[in-house]
C-alpha cells in the first residue's frame, strides 16, 4: 500500500526536557499528522485514531533534529485501518563544532516504531 512521509525539524519549543529532549508524544503527533493523510488518501475523509497496539521509543531526539515520519496501512477492515509507523533522525544538530552545524546521517538512526488503527465510519468513506 502506499506510504506517507513527513519531514521536519524539532524545534526549541519541543524540547520538554533538560539536554533539549524532546518529549515523545511529539513522535505519536506526527504519527497522528501521517495517519490523517493515509486516511484521507484512502477514505476521502481524516476519520479517527482508535489505539496504538504497541508504540517503541528507541532513540532520543533533541531539537535541532529533523525526524522522518513514515507510515503505511498495512491491513484494512470495513471501518478499520492498521497502520505501521517509523519515525527517524535523519540530521542532527552539531553543537560541538558551531552553534549552526548540523550533519546529514549517512545511517538514518529509528527513534520510534508504532502500530495503531484508524476508523473511518462507513457514512464517511467516499473512496
Amino acid at each position: 500500500m502506499e506510504q506517507v512521509i513527513i519531514r521536519l525539524r524539532m524545534s526549541q519549543a519541543d524540547a520538554h526536557y533538560g539536554g533539549n529532549l524532546v518529549d515523545g508524544a511529539k513522535m505519536l503527533q506526527l504519527f497522528g499528522d501521517v495517519a490523517t493523510e493515509l486516511l484521507i488518501r484512502n477514505d476521502g475523509d481524516e476519520g479517527l485514531f482508535r489505539a496504538y497496539e504497541s508504540v517503541d521509543f528507541l532513540n532520543p531526539v533533541y531539537a535541532g533534529d529533523y525526524i522522518e515520519a513514515t507510515g503505511k496501512i498495512i491491513k484494512q477492515g470495513k471501518t478499520s485501518r492498521k497502520m505501521e509507523f517509523i519515525a527517524r533522525k535523519v540530521i542532527s544538530p552539531r553543537p560541538d563544532i558551531n552553534d549552526s552545524a548540523a550533519d546529514l546521517l549517512e545511517d538514518s538512526i529509528i527513534v520510534c516504531k508504532a502500530v495503531g488503527t484508524c476508523i473511518v465510519p462507513v457514512d464517511k468513506q467516499r473512496r
